[in-house]
């Protein structure tokens, strides 16, 4: 069993930044692959970002360049640091963990835990 506890999300003006956590308990952590979703009202839950083990990492397009994942195994916690945060970017952010050993990408239906999400709110 795996639980995860976000945080770090907030009100931040356009061009602003904001880093979330992701806290996770359980042992398997370090075995895990990590991802960030988002959803904005309306709309499908959408990839964001992801981190694997040998320290390989994805992101879709429309943040590659301005977001920033990473990982502390020691603290068992995943980031998004979040740069030149734009409109667009508003949405609820969740964590998610992949399957110990597998790697699911972009892919959702592939992460077998999920955080409860904090909400991220961009002004313009």
């Amino acid at each position: 069993q795996v639980q995860l506890v976000e945080s770090g999300g907030g009100l931040v003006q356009a061009g602003g930044s904001l880093r979330l956590s992701c806290a996770a308990s359980g042992r398997t952590f370090g075995s895990r692959g990590m991802g960030w979703f988002r959803q904005a009202p309306g709309k499908e839950r959408e990839f964001v970002a992801g981190v694997w083990t040998g320290s390989r990492k994805d992101y879709a397009d429309s943040v590659k360049g301005r977001f920033t994942i990473s990982r502390d195994n020691a603290k068992n916690t995943v980031y998004l640091q979040m740069n030149s945060l734009k409109p667009e970017d508003t949405a609820v952010y969740y964590c998610a963990a992949d399957r110990p050993g597998y790697y699911s990408g972009s892919s959702y239906q592939g992460y077998d835990y999920w955080g409860q999400g904090t909400q991220v709110t961009v002004s313009s």
